[in-house]
């Protein structure tokens, strides 16, 4: 799950439950991630036509004639979201989506017909101002890159008539140098000839990436946002913008530009809308708490086009109560347009429980879909009030705590664990236990090995209170036996809520087999029950 959120917002998951939806959500204090949730349920919607905005199609656009159709691909030029063809072997005579006008020169002239760019083609008078925006956002752009290509050869070129130049003045030793070179010079390809960023100053480009990476160093900037393409962009841009350039102000950076970037940003979201009205969306809203404590809801949007998140709302004084989560959530439905949405997925607690009754009797035909990862997270928390599985997390916790809270502990540790971390982050609370319990695991030689030197047992802290304990927690072998006994309990539903937050595939072709694979921990509990009644 696009996502745009306010700073310190971190992306989280949402998707089906275990029968419908696969998806992520917690009710733990924690940030939230976006990603796409590629699987989705689809429906055909007559309201749907070409556009850039639902606004705009009312008044800009027509529906598309039958039997046009648009290139499809990785490659395809942004402008076929705009633009049709009779003949998908055709590409040469284009139809604009907005006026029907065809015209004769691929995809190009049809652009230069949505941009009103002066020419042998008219302006299209029918085009929406934010497809017109995005389109010449675009343009701009293939231009830049353009005109840095051109730089470069011209640069190029310069550097050949220099070197024919010079040859002519050696040649010519003793009499007056000729400056001019002669007009019909033949050039011949030299072996130095390289590209602009060969050829250029070595020394001025390291004094210049310097003063880039101190940049990065000086304002906390992560390394990876040197591959981003918008980092790139702006390089080119100034490179071709050449000497004094101005820096925007910081007046410029808080208002007048950020305003155009909102504009920019609302175009490209604009094809969310276009795919909400065509196969419908899921609404989303995810509670979690931030780090002044307060209850914040996450509300977003769901469709074939991505996840795009809308907005937050502060429910600190009502995040309990399940007839004000429902009058939220049906205003949202109101936002978004109830003809628009196949369903609701929240998280699975009691209050978005009665929400999502309250909800279903008002609208009949919208689905209430409780959130996967929170119904598996649900499920470990119930496993771990187990007596056995209750206490070796407390003796585990208890453990970790002790090592990272002394430092002498933590480096005889790490010396002897080669440096690996406890301490596994997972998904959820219970997630970040597993795992954690799991380490501890596959450190279990090293572990006992550590409590068990020399330069443990002669350290002050052996003889502390806690790190007695911690020394008999390691050399118990019931302990390291309930480990794990916990991993082959809580392991298979791990792995499922692994896989409803994976980003990388769609979860719902996996998630049946799945717990049906892992259908261990009932038959576990089954035979824990049966066992418990013949010994009563």
């Amino acid at each position: 799950m696009a996502t745009a959120a306010q700073s310190g917002v971190e992306k989280l998951g949402f998707a089906r439950d275990l029968g419908a939806f696969a998806g992520h959500g917690s009710r733990s204090s924690r940030p939230v991630r976006s990603h796409h949730v590629r699987s989705h349920p689809v429906r055909s919607h007559p309201r749907f036509v070409h556009g850039c905005s639902l606004l705009s199609m009312t008044t800009s656009s027509e529906t598309p004639q039958s039997g046009m159709s648009k290139p499809t691909g990785d490659n395809v030029d942004l402008a076929w979201q705009f633009n049709s063809v009779k003949d998908k072997n055709n590409r040469k005579k284009v139809t604009c989506d907005f006026c029907q006008v065809e015209t004769s020169g691929g995809i190009t002239r049809a652009r230069q017909h949505q941009l009103g760019i002066r020419g042998d083609v008219k302006s299209c008078r029918k085009i929406p101002p934010d497809c017109k925006l995005l389109l010449q956002t675009d343009y701009d752009e293939k231009q830049a890159l353009k005109d840095g290509i051109l730089n470069e050869m011209e640069v190029q070129i310069d550097d050949d008539v220099n070197d024919d130049v010079a040859e002519i003045r050696r040649s010519r030793s003793g009499k007056r140098a000729i400056e001019a070179p002669l007009p019909a010079a033949k050039k011949t390809k030299d072996k130095r000839q390289t590209s602009i960023i060969d050829t250029c100053d070595k020394e001025a480009r390291a004094r210049t990436v310097q003063y880039i990476a101190r940049f990065f160093y000086t304002n906390g900037i992560a390394f990876n946002v040197a591959r981003s393409k918008s980092f790139k962009l702006m390089l080119e841009a100034v490179g071709n913008y050449g000497l004094h350039l101005k820096p925007p102000s910081y007046h410029e950076l808080r208002v007048p530009l950020l305003e155009k970037e909102l504009e920019y940003t609302k175009a490209l979201l604009n094809g969310h809308q276009l795919h909400r009205a065509k196969y419908g969306c899921s609404i989303m809203s995810d509670g979690w708490t931030d780090r002044k404590n307060r209850s914040l809801i996450n509300f977003l949007v769901n469709s074939t086009a991505g996840t795009m998140f809308v907005k937050i709302i502060d429910a600190s004084a009502y995040m309990k109560t399940g007839i004000k989560i429902f009058e939220l959530l049906d205003n949202f439905v109101e936002e978004i347009g109830e003809q628009n949405i196949v369903q609701v997925v929240t998280d699975n607690g009691s209050n978005y429980v009665l929400a999502g009754k309250l909800l279903t009797a008002k609208r009949p035909h919208l689905f209430w879909t409780p959130c996967a990862a929170h119904c598996l997270d649900l499920m470990l928390e119930d496993i771990g009030k187990i007596v056995k599985v209750k206490t070796v997390i407390q003796k585990g916790i208890s453990l970790v705590g002790f090592i990272y809270n002394h430092t002498l502990a933590l480096n005889i540790m790490r010396k002897n664990a080669g440096n690996v971390e406890l301490v596994r982050h997972g998904v959820t609370r219970f997630a970040t236990i597993f795992l954690t319990l799991q380490r501890l695991h596959k450190q279990k030689t090293n572990l006992r090995k550590m409590f068990t030197s020399e330069e443990w047992l002669k350290s002050k802290a052996a003889s502390d209170p806690k790190g007695k304990k911690a020394t008999r927690i390691v050399l118990l072998t019931s302990f390291w036996n309930d480990i794990i006994y916990t991993l082959k309990v809580m392991g298979p539903l791990v792995q499922v809520l692994r896989l409803v937050d994976n980003e990388k595939k769609p979860a719902m072709g996996y998630i049946y087999i799945y717990m049906q694979q892992r259908s261990r921990p009932r038959r576990i509990f089954e035979n824990l029950s049966m066992n418990k009644q013949a010994s009563t």
